[in-house]
């Protein structure tokens, strides 16, 4: 055998070994593309099945309900094309495709649940900034336009700001039930600053008239009790409210459509 004929079959192999090499690289790396895609297909589907699914119904409309539908259906149907034969993610898109045909007749069945405490108005204000969040991603994944985020970016503040008025009134009205009108007061107080400090105050003039009227109620309760000194709750109590109100101004000032 000569020479030249040795060399070029050692070329031969060597290539080969490289295309070998090369074809094997892209392979794993198309797996974990593949694995990397589904795990933030799931992640995301979780997260806006479970504000979907654990917001309390007197913060779901049959418009933002078809929303999140929606999105679940453009999400499922991109995991489909990663995750195909999965029979149940098929049965689940069907299903989600029945209830957008609907359109606003679409079923609603969260149930209302009261703000009784500040756990669960923070509960609740995790949903929506996870709302918050899923919105942003949809706009850059063309889910939803910039111009609808925008618009569903402005209700949610206003849902919030709800959040927060309820939070306030059961708050201050269990106090009253308890025979403590002062820390009642503070926590309406609480609610009629939160509500004038908003960009459009005018917005909540109903809401606000209604603590203005706790507020004066708890006020003149306090003056009939007016001999015993504030204790130590109030302070414990501003803070807690204090707490509520401001860690939201991280992620409501997040202009994610723009």
């Amino acid at each position: 055998m000569s020479p030249l004929l040795i060399t070029s079959l050692i070329v031969v192999v060597v290539v080969a070994l490289f295309g070998i090499g090369y074809i094997n690289h892209m392979m794993e790396s198309s797996k974990l593309e593949k694995a990397r895609l589904k795990a933030d297909l799931s992640d995301r589907l979780r997260r806006c099945a479970e504000v979907s699914d654990s917001l309390p119904g007197q913060l779901m409309s049959p418009a933002l309900k078809l929303m999140l539908t929606r999105l679940l259906m453009q999400l499922s149907e991109r995991m489909a094309l990663v995750d195909k034969g999965n029979a149940a993610l098929q049965a689940r898109l069907q299903e989600l495709r029945a209830e957008v045909a609907k359109g606003d007749a679409i079923t609603v069945g969260n149930l209302v649940q009261p703000v009784l405490s500040e756990a669960k108005a923070k509960e609740v204000r995790f949903l929506l900034e996870t709302l918050h969040g899923q919105l942003g991603r949809a706009v850059k994944d063309g889910f939803l336009q910039p111009i609808e985020a925008k618009s569903w970016a402005k209700e949610l503040r206003h849902m919030l700001v709800y959040l927060h008025v309820e939070f306030f009134t059961n708050m201050g009205q269990q106090l009253l039930m308890q025979k403590q009108p002062r820390q009642a007061r503070l926590s309406f107080e609480r609610g009629v600053q939160y509500l004038r400090k908003q960009p459009e105050p005018g917005h909540y003039q109903k809401q606000l008239s209604q603590l203005q009227a706790h507020l004066e109620k708890a006020t003149a309760l306090v003056m009939e009790d007016n001999a015993n000194p504030e204790d130590e709750e109030n302070s414990q109590l501003n803070d807690g409210l204090k707490e509520l109100t401001e860690e939201e101004d991280i992620w409501r000032k997040k202009n994610f459509y723009e």
